[in-house]
């Protein structure tokens, strides 16, 4: 707790009590108040207790601990790709995927003073690379910092006149800083997908369009990737995302992070998912989900 920003204790702490007196209503996220995460944690679940976390590995441990009842995490986004160390921390976590949340991102520039000369911006890794043309374009180095809104509090309390922050405006209310400008992403379809975790697995109602999301390492053979593809083609299952990442550090062997339509106990998915066992050391299925958005185009 204490590596947020001073400004930021006041307001950590007394989410995170709040939070402790009903476990099972709060939600873990990681970032300080009024980051994009808080923002999609109150969205997602306006009912539930926002608990502020330092890091990503921090929400999942409140979650594990019983701190928590959830997380809400960032995996995705439509301009920047996947959030950095996502893969390697949810197969980790031992937590289950058990809904999603797809949210509008709208980045604020926030400063001492609206009229300052602004020369470095600082945010979540993320936030700077949904904004890399327009800070590109106004000669402004980027900085990086844990999260958004974190940033916001670092800036409001330094001594630099030159410096801002890149989080959204609410951030700018919450510690006294000054909108220099918004919506300064470089699209307007940027958009963040969120995984919400949970200590149990979901049973996702049949009803409507489900969501299941796995890792497995293919066997190092030829071909090895392609035979294990080949039994969502032929079994006519939805693969949305299939992403490479890797495990240590022999460069051998290769995992992957996937999505597919459909759900265990569906008699295709059930053969496809058989079929990849055959040509992989290991298949583990992180969760079965709905779908928030639909996936399947039809023409």
């Amino acid at each position: 707790m204490d590596s947020f920003p001073q400004n930021a204790l006041g307001m950590v702490r007394k989410m995170t009590e709040k939070g402790a007196e009903m476990p099972e209503k709060a939600i873990a996220f990681q970032g300080a108040p009024g980051a994009n995460s808080h923002l999609a944690a109150l969205d997602y679940a306006p009912e539930a207790l926002p608990v502020p976390c330092f890091a990503f590995e921090d929400a999942i441990d409140a979650v594990k601990q019983g701190t928590a009842g959830c997380a809400i995490i960032p995996i995705e986004n439509s301009l920047h790709g996947r959030v950095a160390d996502i893969h390697f921390l949810l197969p980790e976590s031992g937590l289950h995927i058990v809904d999603e949340y797809f949210m509008q991102i709208r980045h604020c520039l926030m400063a001492q003073s609206a009229d300052a000369e602004i020369r470095t911006a600082m945010s979540h890794p993320q936030a700077l690379g949904q904004c890399r043309h327009y800070l590109r374009k106004r000669g402004i180095i980027p900085v990086a910092y844990a999260d958004t809104a974190a940033a916001a509090a670092f800036v409001a309390q330094a001594e630099d006149p030159h410096a801002a922050a890149i989080a959204p405006r609410l951030a700018a209310q919450i510690y006294g800083l000054q909108p220099v400008a918004d919506e300064i992403e470089d699209a307007a379809h940027n958009i963040t997908r969120f995984v919400v975790l949970a200590p149990e697995a979901a049973k996702p109602a049949a009803a409507g369009p489900l969501m299941t999301t796995f890792v497995f390492e293919v066997k190092n053979i030829p071909a090895a990737l392609y035979k294990a593809m080949g039994g969502f083609a032929t079994n006519g299952v939805n693969m949305t995302k299939l992403e490479s990442y890797q495990q240590g550090g022999s460069f051998a062997a290769t995992e992957f992070f996937a999505d597919v339509e459909g759900a265990p106990g569906d008699p295709a998915l059930d053969r496809a998912l058989e079929e990849l066992s055959f040509h992989c050391n290991s298949v583990r299925v992180l969760g079965t989900y709905r779908q928030a958005r639909p996936r399947t185009v039809k023409s």
